[in-house]
């Protein structure tokens, strides 16, 4: 085996001209939409993050890959600082998911076009405080329903009154049988 030198060819490729880099853009930016879609997020929360994004494309005046922390304090702490909390929020957890999609999809063909290392400029500094966390329905495992049902059966022979809890009861094992929701089960008498 023999050795042999190796070149850097970035040295020898040039970046991409202007016009190539907003058609990439472009793509990328439906890639990320696709990307989303098929992870079966609801279109609302799409359009929603894809929104956020368009909004910034225009203030930034450059690809979104290019902004820096700096940047981003700039636009939480004096574009959207008369905005509502919900507004930065949105855009503080759509810009980062944003970057998670380019570096885990297009960080080798950016940094080939443009020589620029994808990084967000979302750190812990410049993250809007508060959460909207969304609420998921975790169900209860198979020991924790048997327990549940258990308890409310004892229940049932040492109640003071005994209509209410039979039918809070009835109606529970129709919720976790049938899969009722509770406002459909609230018409229940």
């Amino acid at each position: 085996m023999a050795l042999a030198v190796v070149r850097d060819l970035r040295d020898v490729r040039p970046l991409a001209m202007a016009e190539k880099l907003a058609q990439f853009e472009t793509d990328v930016l439906a890639g990320f939409v696709l990307a989303r879609a098929s992870a079966r997020l609801a279109d609302g929360t799409i359009h929603g993050d894809v929104g956020h994004l368009e909004q910034m494309r225009p203030w930034f005046g450059r690809p979104l890959w290019e902004m820096d922390p700096p940047d981003a304090d700039a636009d939480f702490g004096k574009v959207l600082r008369a905005s509502p909390s919900g507004t930065r929020l949105g855009r503080s957890q759509a810009l980062p998911t944003y970057f998670l999609f380019l570096e885990l999809r297009h960080k080798v063909e950016i940094h080939r076009m443009t020589g620029r290392v994808i990084e967000c400029p979302i750190d812990e500094m410049n993250r809007p405080r508060g959460s909207k966390d969304a609420a998921l329905r975790i169900p209860p495992s198979g020991p924790e329903v048997k327990t549940l049902f258990a308890g409310w059966g004892g229940e049932l022979a040492t109640c003071r009154k005994f209509a209410p809890t039979a039918r809070n009861y009835t109606a529970s094992k129709l919720m976790s049988q049938v899969g009722l929701r509770v406002s459909e089960a609230c018409k229940l008498d």
